[in-house]
């Protein structure tokens, strides 16, 4: 390959860029009419002629959602702008173009794009080594996020702040918007002993913000054993209010199963139900996460009782699997502009699917599983709701004081109104 070419291509038309081995990239970018709204944390990088950056090498942890406002790779800007002083890549996981499959591990790799060694953490290592980080002076972090706490893209960067903390390299973040906006608060809390790769820091399932505060307040509380210091290039633009399409911004895939921006509020409803065994929630479907099936379940049924429930701003239609033969259940439709409490939801679906499948999903699932379930939903608190038929409103009302908390803590944080 011609890498000269390829960066040529890149910036002359960088949102319909084809990877080698990617074919139908273009498919994953979500596309608007209207001129963004929002300009980027690497935009405002770039129009400070990479100030933060002066004098020094650079890391970049990113993938194929790192892209500017016009679409263009911001591995490719950060060349043009930093030429050798960008030194390394590194990719989380689903890797530098987004396509491995949850779980798979990457290896290390050249990016054909730029021709700079691609660390890997999401292989062998999860956290850069001091021998990834010797000709870095400071580590760059600008990947979409989707504002789920399970979402493994916060723990690679707070792995990676922990680990220039103890290198004594900087960090910074370039800011980017949560697709789910930013009031929505909602969830279980994380409590102590089930802090993962799944679960690296103590907010709500989901939390509301931007990743660049979310490592804010990640330095501020604490979460980070050892703190680097912190620059947060903010947004412009960006305001609490906004879902995606607010901001006039394309939207390119975070991984194989969110491959449009609606596909965060679907995760939140269904994901933690996902991780069980005997269930169907749209993955190998065109339409992950948009359902919620066990074996057994009569779909009429239990869409007319989800009904009933008094959830806002979502509809349930009933649903027969053809990825599983004999599973039944519903298909949700979420309003992305209202504020439904999507967790609730996650909870009554659980609940549901369970219950009116002879409990398969928690007897089909080993210890393993259990494990990683738990540690998703921040305790064993909804495992065991479940096996006891306990009613899920409680797990919501545990939560509530939790959240005010939490609400009020992140306040000190905030960058955007």
């Amino acid at each position: 390959m011609n890498r000269r070419k390829v960066l040529q291509s890149v910036t002359a038309g960088a949102a319909s860029l084809l990877l080698p081995g990617c074919a139908g990239s273009v498919a994953l970018r979500q596309r608007y009419p209207s001129r963004p709204r929002v300009r980027l944390g690497i935009d405002q990088l770039v129009a400070s002629d990479f100030g933060v950056l002066a004098n020094k090498r650079v890391g970049f942890i990113t993938n194929q959602t790192s892209v500017d406002q016009s679409g263009a790779m911001s591995r490719v800007v950060l060349q043009r702008g930093l030429g050798d002083r960008l030194t390394a890549l590194f990719g989380p996981e689903h890797g530098l173009d987004t396509r491995a499959k949850a779980g798979d591990h990457v290896a290390n790799a050249v990016d054909p794009i730029t021709g700079l060694k691609a660390y890997s953490l999401y292989g062998e290592h999860r956290k850069p080594t001091s021998a990834m980080l010797e000709n870095v002076d400071v580590m760059v972090f600008d990947i979409q996020d989707i504002g789920i706490r399970s979402y493994t893209y916060i723990s690679t960067m707070i792995l990676a702040m922990e680990a220039c903390g103890e290198a004594g390299k900087a960090f910074v973040v370039l800011d980017r918007p949560n697709p789910l906006g930013g009031l929505r608060m909602q969830g279980p809390p994380l409590l102590p002993g089930f802090e993962s790769f799944v679960s690296q820091v103590p907010v709500p399932y989901l939390h509301g913000l931007t990743i660049g505060e979310l490592a804010r307040m990640a330095v501020a509380k604490g979460w980070v054993a050892k703190a680097p210091e912190l620059t947060v290039v903010q947004m412009a633009g960006w305001e609490r209010g906004m879902n995606w399409a607010d901001t006039g911004l394309n939207w390119v895939a975070t991984s194989p199963n969110i491959p449009n921006w609606e596909s965060p509020f679907y995760c939140a409803a269904t994901g933690i139900l996902g991780e069980l065994k005997q269930v169907d929630i749209g993955i190998g479907t065109a339409k992950p996460f948009h359902y919620a099936a066990g074996p057994g379940i009569d779909g009429v049924v239990l869409a007319k009782s989800l009904s009933e429930q008094g959830f806002r701003d979502i509809a349930f239609k009933p649903y027969q699997s053809q990825v599983k033969p004999g599973f039944g259940g519903v298909e949700l439709i979420i309003n992305p502009k209202g504020q439904t409490d999507l967790m609730a939801v996650a909870m009554a679906l659980c609940a549901e699917v369970v219950a009116r499948s002879a409990k398969a999903p928690l007897s089909g699932s080993n210890a393993a599983t259990r494990s990683l379930f738990n540690k998703v939903y921040g305790s064993e608190a909804l495992w065991t709701a479940l096996e006891t038929g306990s009613p899920w409103q409680a797990l919501v009302a545990d939560w509530q004081e939790p959240l005010k908390q939490f609400k009020s803590d992140r306040t000190a944080h905030l960058l955007y109104r």
